[in-house]
């Protein structure tokens, strides 16, 4: 009878111990890399927002693509 409670009280220490081992794992996983927030710029054609890494810049002036900034130029 001794034996089976040994047995039992080793299989217990086991598992608590990979519980333990398998938490420290998922704690020290890094979170992922918070993405900063980026500037929104107005297309001076038609006015629609976007970012400034995507709009096209003429001077102080943005633009959602070439087109836009073609008309502008060709407007005056």
């Amino acid at each position: 009878m001794l034996k089976y409670l040994l047995l039992i009280a080793l299989a217990l220490v086991v598992w608590w111990g990979w519980k333990k081992r398998r938490a420290a794992a998922d704690a020290a996983a890094a979170p992922p890399p918070a993405r900063s927030p980026e500037a929104m710029v107005r297309c001076a054609h038609c006015g629609v927002y976007l970012p400034a890494s995507d709009a096209v810049a003429d001077g102080e002036r943005h633009y959602c693509n070439p087109a836009h900034r073609d008309a502008a130029r060709r407007r005056g």
